[in-house]
């Protein structure tokens, strides 16, 4: 327990590294400290979740800190590290690629909260890591508390791991730098791909990342959803924030000549698209793919039944869209059709009375720069590839 203190004052300095800084080299290292929940809401790229609360304590400290006291809660949190912190050092020796020490764990935390929540407070010293200096290492948890900068301390202290750092600001810093990339964010010349469901937008638009990287900003793929009453049958849709992150995280890696998406509302499944981009989606030229019926039936049964759980995440769907063209009328036949394997059937349905007179209403006047046949995705993008190149 006598591990050497590193400032005047005594206490344990834990060296900081800013969001921006961290985006900017991506070390190799970034561990999230939060709970399995807070991560699974978003995280920063490429981090690994090593919890030092579970959700349910994480739920309790945080009642316990507004409802009776930040003592109260400080102790209810040094119980719990108290517990984890053996099976932590672990993860973390794993993660990090670094040997365990020979430091009791357990002790050291006893000595480090022995002060309360002062003390500990105290005995912590947050230092911007040097110019230069590229930690191996990044721990982070909400706002960059105690929570990191005790963990932070306990690597370099106890487990001797002199490269590690904590993030500053944790993960609200890291939050507000999305954002802030969003909204000062400059958008290239944009090309929009327009078509009826199941031309295979999203088909083109892969095959085109595929011979020009980095030229397409996939929303969808962002999403985990199709940007449809189904689109989210057989993926995982997921949260504003991680939506925000994956975006961002796309347009990070530098402007291309000609950005190309895909047409979408201002919402995909149930998160909204960043100002900027839905002002560049807005003012961007409209290219429209085309294929006839069958081909785009082909697309949509593939889509829609391409992982085991699909069938079922459809089906349940399909009573939604029932009510949305007359539930009276229709009176369970889009299940039926699904039920006795008549999916071309129902997906010429979908197409015919739901999907297309949607898309009639949303593209009146909108007008189109260039055309071409998507039956072919990987043709249509070769297309589309010497399009914008000659008008580049």
């Amino acid at each position: 327990m006598d591990a050497a203190r590193e400032s005047p004052s005594g206490a344990w300095i834990v060296p900081t590294v800013s969001a921006r800084s961290v985006l900017a080299s991506a070390p190799g290292g970034l561990i999230d400290l939060r709970s399995p929940g807070e991560f699974a809401a978003d995280h920063l790229p490429g981090a690994f979740n090593a919890p030092l609360f579970d959700d349910v304590e994480r739920a309790l400290i945080g009642t316990l800190y507004r409802r009776e006291s930040p003592q109260r809660a400080f102790e209810e949190g040094r119980r719990a590290t108290e517990d984890r912190i053996a099976d932590l050092a672990e993860e973390l020796s794993c993660a990090l690629g670094r040997p365990l020490g020979a430091e009791d764990p357990v002790a050291w935390v006893r000595t480090l909260s022995a002060g309360g929540l002062e003390g500990m407070t105290r005995a912590i010293a947050p230092r911007p890591v040097p110019p230069g200096e590229n930690p191996a290492g990044v721990l982070y948890c909400w706002r960059g508390g105690l929570r990191s900068l005790s963990v932070v301390a306990f690597c370099r202290e106890a487990l001797g791991w002199r490269d590690v750092c904590a993030l500053e600001g944790g993960y609200k810093a890291y939050r507000a730098r999305v954002l802030e990339e969003l909204e000062t964010w400059s958008a290239p010349r944009t090309v929009v791909l327009r078509g009826w469901t199941g031309v295979g937008k999203t088909l083109v638009l892969r095959e085109l990342e595929r011979l020009r990287p980095g030229a397409t900003l996939d929303l969808e793929a962002c999403a985990g959803h199709r940007s449809s009453v189904l689109g989210m049958v057989g993926l995982e849709p997921c949260s504003q924030r991680s939506f925000d992150s994956r975006v961002a995280g796309r347009l990070r890696e530098g402007p291309p000549p000609v950005l190309v998406v895909e047409g979408e509302s201002r919402k995909v499944g149930d998160v909204i698209i960043p100002g900027r981009v839905w002002a560049a989606m807005q003012g961007g030229e409209n290219v429209l793919l085309t294929a006839d019926l069958e081909r785009r039936k082909d697309v949509l049964v593939e889509e829609y039944l391409a992982s085991p759980t699909s069938r079922g995440e459809l089906r349940e769907r399909l009573g939604f869209i029932e009510g949305r063209l007359g539930a009276k009328k229709w009176d369970g036949a889009l299940v039926a059709l699904l039920d006795s394997g008549r999916e071309r059937e129902l997906v010429e349905v979908l197409l015919e009375r739901y999907y297309d007179p949607l898309y009639r209403h949303s593209e009146t006047g909108r007008a189109v720069t260039f055309e071409l046949d998507a039956t072919d995705p990987a043709r249509a993008a070769a297309e589309l590839a010497d399009w914008t190149d000659g008008r580049g």
